[in-house]
């Protein structure tokens, strides 16, 4: 294998949980006075950090949303991860393959530490990301498309970011990740291969990704 480090997005590419989270982002903007459909959820808001969000409407509205929004959010979400959330189908042999064959690998996530904790938790993903390999936009200053968060992890695993590939579901993650100067695979179960410009190779099932890090090195 080229890579000396597998750094996984969260939502999405480890646990399922897009259309989840999406959904009721856009019912409770919905319920704030505006109006989002699923579909524009996912296109304007997967794969970013809180802040973006609170951004994007204040831009295209001139209204702040409330200072709870992010607490009544992520009540909804966690609520809803216990009834729902289950892990992106061939993961687990995935990140067994990686732990056999010693392959270094973290999670860097636009979500908190409190969200990426929560859905591991209920999937059992949690004992395969113990302290030291579970990175959220909260440890920097911006989150994706900026590239500060995968750098940040790269530089706390110690792997230079030519060394690292990026596992990613959303045009925001691709776009952080080549910023970063690093490879991203891209993973197109929820997403259009369109909108994920910039990725090296794209993937639609989970499985295919060993393979897809085997052959890189040939």
């Amino acid at each position: 294998m080229r890579y000396d480090l597998v750094i996984f997005d969260n939502d999405g590419v480890l646990v399922d949980s897009e259309p989840i989270s999406n959904r009721l982002l856009a019912g409770y903007l919905t319920e704030l006075g505006h109006p989002t459909s699923y579909e524009d959820s996912i296109r304007d808001y997967m794969g970013s950090a809180m802040h973006r969000i609170h951004d994007v409407v204040l831009e295209r509205t001139g209204q702040r949303l409330p200072e709870d929004f992010d607490d009544v959010f992520h009540a909804r979400v966690f609520a809803a991860f216990e009834r729902e959330l289950r892990p992106v189908g061939g993961v687990v042999d995935v990140l067994e393959k990686l732990a056999a064959d010693g392959v270094p690998y973290c999670v860097a996530s636009s979500g908190s530490h409190e969200r990426i904790r929560v859905g591991h938790r209920t999937t059992g993903l949690d004992r395969w990301f113990e302290d030291g390999r579970v990175f959220s936009s909260q440890d920097v200053g911006r989150g994706k498309p900026a590239p500060d968060l995968f750098l940040y992890a790269a530089e706390r695993m110690g792997v230079v970011p030519g060394r690292c590939v990026v596992v990613e579901d959303s045009p925001l993650g691709v776009q952080a990740a080549v910023a970063a100067g690093m490879d991203v695979y891209g993973f197109t179960a929820m997403t259009p291969p369109g909108k994920l410009v910039g990725a090296n190779r794209l993937f639609s099932d989970m499985m295919d990704l060993v393979d897809l890090l085997v052959s890189s090195a040939e």
